[in-house]
């Protein structure tokens, strides 16, 4: 039943955001998003979350922010830039949390991010601005008593320029510029989901 439900939180996730896209292959294979740090749709481990040294208003962060590791391949033909967007739908419902906003990542020079290598800013992509106010990763905060929630990761290849698009763009400024369904500047997509559960309150 949990699987179930994850399937179908990351399909309405995407298909919500990006149901524009363009198909997601080239001649090599199918464009995926995969980490090493945990397995699509499963939990992901508790140094992830944000840390309460980070967030010292939210008790609810027990990690130590450390940012996934994440790659992909089979990049479509045409891109130019990638975005990448972490997102909780469950999070302060009914609007979800903006984690993380990332745009600008060259897929000539960056195939991935290495565990932690986004907890801070880096040059290997420009950053926007998630609900935390911040450019880079940003890892989650659960209340206490919930189920898990579904952090969506959407890669989404486009034909902008890794310089194009100015840094700082919220989640909400950055769809805006792909314009109306079917918008010609998106590549093809792809996502995978982590779940996350405030380990302290089971």
């Amino acid at each position: 039943m949990l699987a179930k439900r994850v399937c179908l939180c990351a399909a309405a996730a995407t298909a919500l955001v990006f149901s524009f896209a363009a198909t997601s292959a080239n001649a090599a294979g199918l464009f995926t998003l995969a980490s090493k740090t945990f397995a699509d749709g499963h939990m992901m481990p508790k140094k992830v979350a944000n840390s309460h040294a980070i967030m010292a208003t939210n008790p609810n962060c027990v990690g130590d922010n450390v940012s996934p590791e994440l790659h992909w391949s089979n990049v479509p033909d045409g891109t130019k830039s990638l975005v990448l967007l972490m997102f909780d739908p469950e999070g302060r419902a009914p609007f979800g949390v903006s984690h993380w906003v990332a745009y600008g990542i060259d897929p000539a020079k960056v195939t991935g991010f290495a565990e932690g290598a986004t907890s801070k800013d880096s040059d290997q992509y420009v950053g926007g601005k998630s609900l935390m106010g911040v450019g880079h990763y940003s890892g989650p905060c659960t209340p206490p008593g919930q189920t898990p929630h579904h952090y969506t990761f959407t890669l989404i290849a486009t034909d902008f320029a890794p310089t194009e698009l100015p840094p700082g763009l919220t989640r909400e400024d950055l769809t805006a510029k792909f314009g109306s369904p079917p918008s010609p500047h998106v590549k093809g997509v792809t996502g995978l989901v982590g779940l996350f559960v405030n380990p302290w309150h089971k």
